[in-house]
C-alpha cells in the first residue's frame, strides 16, 4: 500500500509532512517526498492524516474482559481471592477465545498493534491472536503454594509447551511464547528456580507481576528475610533472561540498580495502580537509573477497560503530576515508551517506529476532528487530544486490520453476544 501526502511520526518521533511511505508484505519499503516510480498498488490519501507507530500494550490479562466490572469496590488481594480466581476457574478454552477477541478489538480500535499477556488456556487465546491479526506474546502464568509442587506438575508446563510447539510450527511469528511466574505471593522457591531455569534452558523471555502493592512487597520482605521481590527473584534467576516486571510502584534501593543490570523492563500500569489504589509507579526514577520502561492497561477488569491510546496519556500527566514537572514524559518520550520500549520488551527489534525496513505496523489518525484543530504540534495533539474513535485505519505486518470503524477479521456483534452469554453462564454456576 502507498500512504499518499501524509504527515509521519518518524523513527525519531518527528513529524514530518508530506511524505509518502510504500509497504509490502510486512515491511515498510519506502518513505520519501517523491513519489515512488511505477507504484501500481492500492493508494490511500493521507491528506489531513497522521500516520502514527502503533502501540505495544506490554502486561495485560486479555480475557479478563469477560469479568470487567465484576468485584468492584475491593482491594486487590480479596478482589484476586473473592471474585477472580472463582470466576476463572469456571472459563474453558472457548470462552477464552471470546474473550480475547473482545479485547483485542478494544485494543486495535485505540492504536495497539501488540500485546504482552499473562493468562491460561493458551490453546482458545493463541486461537483468537491468530484470526485477529494482532501480534502478542503469550504465557501460561504460573503459580504454587507447596514446595511438593513442581513446574512439570502444574498447567503452566502444559500451557508454555502448547505455545513452543505453536510458535515453531506457525507460519508467521506474530506470536512469541514467553515464560511466566504470576508474582512472588503466589509463588514457591522451588517453581521460582524450576521456571527460571526452564526459561533460560529455552532462550524465553519471563513475564511476572512485580511489588504491586506495599502489602505484597513487605511481606515478601518478612517472608524471604528481608529480600524484596526483585531480589528475591534475582536471587533465583528469573532475570538471567529478558524479563518485563509489571507494575514496579513499591520497588525500593538495591531493585533499581538490578533492574537496570539485568535489563528488565518496567511495565507502567497508571489506570489499573490508581483504581486498585496501590500507588504511583517511580517511573522517573527508573528512568533515571536506566530501566527501559513500558507502559500496560493490565486486564479489563481491574483498569477497567483496554484503551492503549487513553493508557498513553494518563501515563503521561500521572507522572508529570506526581513529580511535579511539566515536561516529564512530554511527547517523544512517551511514544519511546509506549511504541519502541514495548517492543524490545517482546524481542521485537524491527518494530516500533515508522522506519524503513521495520515491520508495516501503522496507525493512521484523522486530524480533520473539532478537538484536534487548531495544529500548532502534531504530536502533542495526539498525544494529549486524540480520542480513538479518531483512528480511522491500523495495518500490522502489512496487513490493513481495521478501517473506518470496521474490524477486518472480528465479527464484533457476535464476539459481544457471546461474551453476554458466558457471563450469565458462569454467574448461574457461581450462585
Amino acid at each position: 500500500m502507498l500512504f499518499k501526502n501524509i504527515t509521519v511520526i518518524d523513527e525519531n518521533y518527528e513529524a514530518q509532512e508530506h511524505l509518502n511511505v510504500v509497504t509490502e508484505g510486512k515491511k515498510i519499503t519506502y518513505i520519501g517526498k517523491e513519489m515512488p516510480e511505477n507504484y501500481n498498488g492500492e493508494i490511500y490519501d493521507g491528506n489531513n492524516k497522521v500516520a502514527m507507530p502503533g502501540f505495544f500494550n506490554i502486561h495485560c490479562h486479555v480475557p479478563m474482559t469477560l469479568i470487567r466490572g465484576y468485584g468492584e469496590g475491593l482491594p486487590l488481594h480479596r478482589w484476586l481471592t473473592e471474585r477472580m480466581f472463582p470466576f476463572e476457574a469456571l472459563l474453558t478454552p472457548e470462552d477464552m477465545y471470546w474473550g480475547s477477541l473482545l479485547g483485542m478489538a478494544e485494543m486495535i480500535a485505540s492504536g495497539a498493534v501488540s500485546f504482552t499477556d499473562m493468562y491460561m488456556e493458551m490453546d482458545g487465546i493463541s486461537k483468537a491472536v491468530e484470526e485477529a491479526g494482532m501480534k502478542a506474546n503469550l504465557s501460561h502464568g504460573c503459580s504454587a503454594f507447596s514446595d511438593d509442587v513442581h513446574f512439570t506438575d502444574i498447567n503452566g508446563y502444559k500451557g508454555i509447551h502448547y505455545l513452543m510447539d505453536y510458535v515453531k510450527n506457525a507460519n508467521h511469528d506474530r506470536i512469541i511464547g514467553d515464560a511466566s511466574l504470576h508474582a512472588e505471593y503466589t509463588s514457591t522457591e522451588t517453581l521460582v528456580r524450576e521456571i527460571a531455569e526452564f526459561a533460560k534452558e529455552n532462550h524465553l523471555h519471563m513475564h511476572t507481576h512485580i511489588s504491586e502493592t506495599q502489602k505484597e512487597h513487605n511481606e515478601c520482605k518478612q517472608r524471604r528475610g528481608g529480600l524484596t521481590p526483585i531480589q528475591f527473584f534475582n536471587k533465583c534467576g528469573v532475570f538471567d533472561v529478558p524479563a518485563t516486571a509489571a507494575h514496579c510502584v513499591w520497588i525500593e534501593g538495591e531493585d533499581f540498580d538490578i533492574m537496570a543490570q539485568k535489563g528488565v523492563t518496567a511495565c507502567h500500569c497508571p489506570s489499573s495502580n490508581l483504581k486498585l489504589g496501590s500507588g504511583i509507579a517511580p517511573v522517573k526514577k527508573m528512568l533515571e537509573k536506566g530501566i527501559r520502561v513500558g507502559i500496560g492497561t493490565d486486564g479489563a477488569a481491574s483498569n477497567n477497560n483496554l484503551n492503549s491510546l487513553e493508557e498513553v496519556n494518563l501515563a503521561s500527566i500521572l507522572q508529570k503530576g506526581a513529580n511535579n514537572d511539566p515536561l516529564f514524559l512530554g511527547p517523544k518520550q512517551l511514544l519511546e515508551l509506549a511504541c519502541r520500549n514495548g517492543a524490545l520488551s517482546q524481542g521485537r527489534a524491527d518494530c516500533g517506529s515508522i522506519k524503513m525496513g521495520n515491520r508495516a505496523d501503522i496507525v493512521i489518525y484523522d486530524l480533520d476532528k473539532p478537538h484536534l484543530q487548531p495544529v500548532f504540534d502534531v504530536l502533542s495533539n495526539i498525544m494529549y487530544s486524540a480520542q480513538s474513535n479518531d483512528i480511522c485505519l491500523s495495518m500490522i505486518d502489512g496487513n490493513i486490520v481495521y478501517k473506518n470503524g470496521v474490524f477486518t477479521d472480528i465479527d464484533l456483534e457476535k464476539v459481544m453476544f457471546h461474551a453476554n452469554r458466558i457471563k450469565e453462564e458462569k454467574l448461574a454456576q457461581l450462585k
